[in-house]
């Protein structure tokens, strides 16, 4: 059995934004103090990400989104230097600092990364403890804490530059993927299921693409109600469409101690969803994975939450 891959690095920690936000460093902080507590660490090969190419961003953004976003970097830091501020507002619960843009190529990177090392059969699986998150990010624009959408980059560029046919993206986070939802809607090499708490953030119109598999839940829904619906829903569009290779926007805010939403997820929810997609993996995938870390907010539960889900994908 190969490994399964931990990527990450001390950039995602220099990117913050601002005191008290809940996206916030310390939340890399409690998924490492949880493996090095459980030893899972063993088990995992940590690897450290390169910045993701330009180019290859672009298969999933706009290049004036990319260039906004970078320029927008520069003035920042030409502003700093000068006296003035430390961050610079994207909307209202987004904003960068000067160590934003180099964190987002980092998160992206470690996705196309990972995707390589898991195609070169170098690796069984991996996950991606990143920051920031990305699967609000939109083709042209950054929102929700996301900046660029990581698993959608990885998805178009393990279709572009491996040459697969079908990939699929399973988005388990408590708010809807709206980003992802944006760029891969349509695009019949890609399959995106996902559940999320309704109506919540992001507001937005949810499109009705038939590649896509939505399940919106009202607040409150637990573990047990969301399985059934993911028996129903998810697993007959996996089996048929025969994914080549799976992603994961892996957030773990619908855990029942997470304040950032109001569903009722816990620990053995996260097991048993990330059973369902490797068995699909395994069937037809070649047990290929690679997961990103997205939400996850109450730290104690993502510590927790993030473990349960690496066991899985490390059969450990």
């Amino acid at each position: 059995m190969k490994p399964t891959g931990y990527f990450t690095h001390k950039a995602f920690r220099r990117h913050e934004m601002g005191e008290g936000h809940p996206e916030c460093p310390q939340r890399l902080d409690a998924i490492e103090d949880r493996l090095l507590i459980t030893g899972l660490e063993t088990a995992l090969e940590r690897r450290e990400p390169t910045a993701a190419a330009l180019s290859d961003v672009e298969l999933a953004h706009d290049r004036m989104h990319v260039a906004a976003l970078r320029g927008l970097s520069d003035r920042l830091a030409e502003d700093m230097l000068a006296g003035g501020p430390t961050h610079a507002s994207i909307d209202p619960d987004t904003s960068i600092n000067a160590h934003t843009w180099e964190a987002a190529l980092l998160a992206a990177g470690a996705a196309i990364d990972a995707t390589d090392a898991v195609m070169a059969g170098e690796l069984e699986n991996a996950f991606c403890a990143v920051r920031p998150p990305g699967h609000h990010a939109c083709h042209d624009k950054a929102m929700g804490f996301c900046f660029l959408n990581n698993v959608a980059i990885a998805a178009k560029y393990a279709l572009a530059r491996h040459g697969l046919k079908r990939v699929a993206i399973i988005d388990f986070d408590v708010h809807h993927g709206n980003g992802t939802e944006d760029i891969v809607a349509g695009d019949e090499r890609i399959l995106m299921c996902s559940f999320y708490q309704h109506p919540f953030y992001p507001e937005c119109q949810h499109s009705t693409a038939a590649n896509l598999v939505n399940m919106p839940v009202p607040a409150y829904t637990r573990g047990m109600d969301v399985r059934e619906l993911i028996d129903m829903m998810w697993l007959p569009r996996l089996e048929a469409f025969r994914p080549q290779m799976v992603f994961i926007s892996a957030g773990f805010d619908a855990h029942r101690e997470d304040d950032m939403g109001q569903m009722g997820l816990v620990e053995n929810d996260y097991i048993w969803i990330t059973q369902r997609i490797k068995q699909v993996a395994d069937r037809h995938a070649k047990g290929r994975i690679v997961s990103c870390l997205e939400g996850g907010y109450n730290l104690s539960a993502l510590g927790r939450s993030v473990e349960a889900h690496i066991r899985v994908l490390a059969d450990v």
